[in-house]
């Protein structure tokens, strides 16, 4: 999995983990709903700088968001 990859998922995983929206978070984080749907589908890469917005909008360090979590089945 590549790192747009992770990103997406990781996003995803929290953002559902704090019973946000896409626009919710968006708001907070002062971004485009679209935008981060677009980050969560991994169609972009985003800037360390947006990373560290949305970190902040789901009051997490931002590492959660770059961290590859083991995969489930041994692959």
């Amino acid at each position: 999995m590549d790192l747009k990859e992770v990103v997406a998922v990781n996003l995803r995983r929290l953002r559902h983990a704090k019973g946000m929206t896409q626009e919710e978070l968006a708001e907070k984080a002062g971004r485009s709903a679209r935008y981060i749907g677009a980050i969560e589908r991994a169609d972009v890469s985003a800037r360390v700088t947006v990373l560290g917005q949305i970190a902040d909008a789901l009051e997490v360090d931002a590492c959660e968001l770059v961290r590859a979590l083991p995969s489930r089945g041994g692959k």
